[in-house]
């Protein structure tokens, strides 16, 4: 299986994020907020929110220290589809800023060892565009562990 780069994350945000052809953000965003309800409510999930609508569910809040925009984070992963489709997983070490947007505000709900998922509406994933198996304007979710964080040099 391919792997999906993750830190494509701010430029592939904002450039696939934008696009005037077809769906605002905010109705794109709405869309969104409705499928990861239902794959909540379908799946007898209870997740919280933020205003930007990523959803997320601490299974194992973790301890110490979290993660701040310029942590180095060791991050457990899989990546899915709402359609249960895996699209990536593996650990990625990496500067959170460098990561997607719904990763960015997602981490830093966890200290070192925290446990869940993140379910994030498209424009704080990969947009509007196809990219390398994720179809255009997919609501990705996440079952991550964060193994450790360090200050980026």
């Amino acid at each position: 299986m391919k792997k999906i780069i993750l830190p494509f994350a701010v430029l592939t945000a904002i450039m696939f994020g934008c696009n005037d052809d077809e769906t605002t953000y905010e109705e794109q965003l709405a869309i969104d907020i409705e499928k990861i309800q239902d794959y909540l409510s379908e799946n007898g999930l209870t997740a919280q929110s933020t205003a930007s609508g990523l959803h997320y569910i601490l299974e194992q809040e973790g301890t110490g220290i979290k993660p701040t925009i310029n942590s180095v984070v060791e991050v457990e992963y899989t990546g899915k589809l709402l359609n249960g489709e895996i699209f990536d997983n593996g650990t990625i070490e990496y500067p959170l800023w460098k990561l997607i947007e719904g990763w960015q505000e997602g981490i830093p709900l966890f200290g070192v060892g925290g446990q869940g998922k993140l379910l994030i509406p498209s424009g704080l994933g990969y947009g509007s565009e196809d990219i390398e198996g994720i179809p255009a304007n997919s609501v990705l979710i996440f079952d991550i562990k964060l193994n450790s964080i360090s200050l980026s040099s």
